[in-house]
């Protein structure tokens, strides 16, 4: 399925779940599954909203991390993008503001990426030569630009939490 292929990108868990409202008033239990599709929503909770189990499809943290999932398998993470997004998932759920700023329309996890990797390329520094040898390269200059954890941590929050 497209990315946001059928009701486009949502700002917030508030427009997801007026919609879902406004689908289940009409009837259209199909639609409520893809737009819980679309949006990363597990089917469980999809059921129990349906059959009245639940007062909304989904919570700010939900919301904030189906986003992030729907978007992750489109991008395919590897390695170290795999603990970046890990990270974005956990912090959805333990600070609300974090959650609501990831789900705002027009911040992507392709975004975030490429504001670690911008600072990554700005920052780099050479390498010494006894570990370019060790590593094998034949280069004759190698630089890195790898940020550690901490400002990983701090380019997620500054890139989602700027939003608004």
């Amino acid at each position: 399925m497209a990315l946001y292929g059928k009701f486009g990108e949502l700002d917030s868990a508030d427009q997801l779940n007026e919609l879902a409202g406004n689908l289940l008033k009409e009837g259209d239990k199909g639609s409520i599954g893809t737009l819980a599709e679309e949006n990363g929503i597990p089917i469980d909770y999809v059921q129990m909203f349906i059959a009245g189990d639940i007062p909304v499809l989904c919570d700010i943290s939900t919301a904030a991390i189906g986003k992030i999932e729907v978007e992750a398998k489109e991008l395919e993470p590897k390695d170290i993008m795999i603990d970046w997004v890990d990270y974005i998932k956990a912090v959805c759920l333990e600070d609300e503001d974090m959650a609501k700023a990831v789900r705002r329309k027009g911040k992507t996890l392709k975004g975030c990426i490429g504001k670690i990797l911008e600072w990554a390329f700005k920052n780099q520094q050479p390498v010494d030569k006894d570990i370019i040898k060790a590593a094998g390269v034949k280069a004759g200059k190698v630089t890195l630009g790898m940020p550690g954890q901490a400002k990983v941590r701090e380019l997620i929050r500054s890139y989602y939490g700027g939003a608004k």
